[in-house]
């Protein structure tokens, strides 16, 4: 299939859209299809999709901008592909808001949609290029732009979201493990040991797990291992190369541990690295967490969002496992920040915040403000400290005392983040300081040693910080990114996504920010003079 950009986008003289009455073409005008029409399809860049199609002539592709906004229009009416396909069909609006009302037959057909987002998710796979977020970020700056929203002042939160899939117990996973590897050998008529072939009964499912209540769950869950690495061993060679069996080696590897010849479960304290052990074969990506007391199983999400006088937009998102923390996301935010961009100010909660991310931020111009940290409390005092710009050491006291000789040590060489400053005072000068009993030097015999930790300084700071009328305000302005979370799940319902594993929840995950910045800029342009349209659905 050869890439062709989509060339019938004006209206004609036979277009539908005339044959509509007066009143009919005045609602369609005030509705969200006027909006989506105007502003988000024609900023839809076909070209970067190019890629996905053959350079070689051959039979056109479907437009792809037809394609993208379709997918966006699913997301903001929540529909799903039959119902987008019915919807584009027989609806004027979706024809309007895509340009297809010149179309004698609309061009999506039942499998447009899903082919296409087999080929962004083979490309990503491939290459690691992910276009949709290129598209959708795109999308976002246009919007953005179009509002007079300027990218110098952000708020950034994380949301969980859901695999959609079951936390499985341990004889479940060892035996859907085992179940799908005898399908796959069975499926190429490989002679199946007696003693496994129950597992090709479409009722043993339930038979082992929950009707065998009379035995012993340890007994049952030994007698699937003994079968896993029986399987194991017979397979291998044969199918290494298939999911199944790389699947079943896996689970052996994380849950089980060879003792004297014999395979057994491992302990809770031989487990390594358990937060990354498969979940669900459905979903072997998905990744378990425990934030605030609650299991999270699946992925989270990361969302920056652009605010001005004119309203706010979500221009960077980043969709990871849910092992990747807060601090790592706002530190490859700023990292990916082009060098020469004017200063930004990034208001974050206190998980976002550590001293390898405040040095990145001077790095980038970046404002990184904080409104809230974890850890001990420390003296104030300590934020006296004046530290040299290049931080090798310090140059002044809360006594306002410069030191005979100053110099930082690292506890870790691999960061700052144990960046530990040591300084030498005269013996008599920290003596009659009114701050000693509080900054509590080393008295040696001519000098007064004082060690301190960059974090302590750090710390401090912050603290006087919290206490400023501008925090205050800062603090209530990150509040306000709480929205997108909630609206997330509410509205776009992302822990329902219908797929598995990172990059295909991921490309759902993209188009739902897109609708999300669609309904904001629609209500900016219901707010300007001369127009009151109304957003169905959405």
């Amino acid at each position: 299939m050869a890439f062709v950009k989509n060339s019938s986008q004006q209206i004609s003289l036979v277009d539908s859209f005339f044959g509509l009455t007066d009143r009919e073409q005045r609602y369609l005008n005030n509705s969200w299809a006027k909006a989506f029409s105007d502003k988000i399809f024609p900023a839809i860049n076909e070209e970067r999709f190019a890629v996905l199609y053959s350079d070689k002539a051959s039979r056109p592709n479907t437009p792809v901008n037809v394609i993208v906004g379709a997918l966006i229009l699913k997301e903001l009416m929540h529909l799903t592909d039959d119902e987008l396909m019915q919807s584009l069909m027989f609806d004027v609006r979706y024809q309007y808001a895509l340009h297809t009302t010149s179309f004698e037959e609309q061009p999506l057909s039942d499998r447009s949609l899903s082919r296409f987002r087999a080929r962004v998710i083979s490309y990503e796979t491939q290459t690691g290029i992910d276009l949709i977020h290129e598209c959708v970020t795109s999308l976002s700056g246009k919007i953005a732009e179009f509002m007079n929203i300027a990218p110098t002042l952000q708020r950034m939160d994380s949301l969980m979201v859901s695999a959609n899939i079951r936390n499985l117990s341990m004889i479940e996973l060892f035996y859907r493990c085992v179940a799908s590897l005898m399908k796959v050998m069975s499926n190429n008529d490989e002679k199946i040991p007696e003693n496994l072939s129950h597992y090709l009964d479409k009722d043993d499912y339930n038979k082992v797990v929950y009707h065998m209540r009379d035995i012993n769950i340890k007994t049952r869950i030994k007698e699937v291992l003994d079968d896993a690495v029986q399987l194991s061993m017979l397979c291998s060679g044969k199918y290494d190369e298939t999911a199944e069996y790389q699947l079943l080696i896996r689970l052996l590897n994380e849950q089980s541990i060879e003792d004297n010849g014999e395979y057994r479960l491992r302990t809770k304290e031989e487990k390594v690295n358990a937060s990354q052990h498969l979940i669900n074969p459905a979903d072997p990506e998905a990744t378990f967490r425990l934030k605030a007391n609650k299991k999270h199983c699946g992925y989270v999400a990361n969302v920056v969002e652009s605010v001005g006088e004119n309203g706010s937009v979500v221009t960077e998102y980043r969709y990871e496992q849910n092992t990747y923390n807060d601090s790592e996301f706002a530190r490859d935010y700023m990292k990916s920040l082009p060098e020469d961009t004017e200063e930004i100010t990034l208001v974050t909660d206190g998980a976002y915040g550590s001293e390898g991310n405040l040095a990145i931020a001077k790095q980038h111009n970046v404002n990184f403000i904080n409104t809230n940290f974890s850890g001990v409390k420390h003296d104030e005092i300590y934020a006296e400290f004046v530290i040299s710009e290049d931080g090798s050491e310090i140059i002044e006291c809360p006594n306002k005392q410069t030191p005979i000789k100053s110099y930082f040590i690292l506890q870790k060489k691999k960061d700052n983040r144990n960046k530990v400053y040591i300084a030498y005072y005269p013996k008599s000068t920290c003596e009659q300081c009114p701050y000693k009993d509080r900054c509590k030097p080393v008295f040696q015999e001519s000098t007064a040693r004082k060690e301190v930790s960059y974090i302590r300084i750090f710390h401090a700071k912050q603290q006087l910080y919290m206490k400023t009328e501008e925090f205050h305000n800062r603090a209530c302005f990150r509040n306000g990114v709480e929205t997108i979370p909630s609206l997330l799940r509410r509205k776009y319902r992302v822990d329902k996504i219908p797929a598995h594993r990172k990059i295909p929840t991921k490309l759902h995950f993209g188009f739902k920010i897109a609708a999300l910045n669609f309904v904001k800029l629609f209500k900016y342009l219901s707010s300007l003079p001369l127009c009151a349209p109304e957003l169905e659905k959405a």
